[in-house]
């Protein structure tokens, strides 16, 4: 086991950590993916490096490469940065972190972050739960875990992921109209135990 710069820690044969899962009903998602992987692979291919040797320069792998570079696999942000510098893309390969930014988020997430991009004016009214924009990381992690079926570990952070990311809307301009409305059981429901919801609700009160 060796810890990399950012304290990650990766076996030693490599490791399959940085990225998604790529979800098999996502067509438009997994289109933007196998794009991603070919541009990898081509530019492994004129390096003149094996998948190997790419991965072992990278501190993955080689079962990774070729998952990311055949479009199984969503990359993570920190790997297009490697593979750019590896492969001397010059920025290239780093640019396209871009592209993958939403697809690594599950489609209805994807679709609901567009509506609230592009909504004015949002009212929302809560009855079991804090709706999730109002939800702290800690917070939504413990929700999404009583999903039932259970996610899997990737399928969590995804989730997680997306509720985070819908966040940016409390800093857009210009700023919508926001109004929420929340049932009083939700805010007495300790949610991830007594830590987590007493930091949540201290959260919204800083909000006000």
């Amino acid at each position: 086991m060796s810890v990399v710069g950012d304290g990650t820690e990766r076996g030693d044969a490599g490791a399959d950590e940085p990225g998604w899962e790529v979800d098999p009903d996502d067509e438009p998602g997994a289109v933007v993916v196998a794009a991603v992987g070919r541009q990898i692979k081509a530019w492994r291919e004129a390096a003149g490096m094996r998948a190997a040797e790419f991965g072992a320069a990278m501190g993955y792998s080689e079962d990774l490469i070729y998952k990311v570079e055949g479009g199984r696999r969503i990359p993570r942000p920190e790997f297009m940065d490697g593979a750019d510098g590896v492969l001397g893309a010059a920025g290239k390969l780093a640019a396209m972190k871009a592209d993958i930014a939403e697809v690594r988020y599950p489609k209805k997430i994807r679709d609901l972050a567009r509506l609230e991009a592009r909504a004015v004016e949002l009212a929302a009214y809560g009855s079991h739960n804090l709706h999730g924009l109002l939800q702290t990381e800690e917070y939504a992690r413990a929700l999404l875990g009583t999903r039932r079926p259970v996610l899997s570990p990737d399928e969590l952070d995804r989730a997680l992921a997306g509720r985070m990311a819908r966040h940016s809307i409390f800093s857009r301009t210009p700023a919508p109209e926001l109004s929420f409305v929340q049932e009083e059981a939700t805010l007495r429901r300790p949610v991830g135990g007594v830590a987590v919801w007493r930091r949540q609700l201290e959260n919204l009160l800083s909000a006000e």
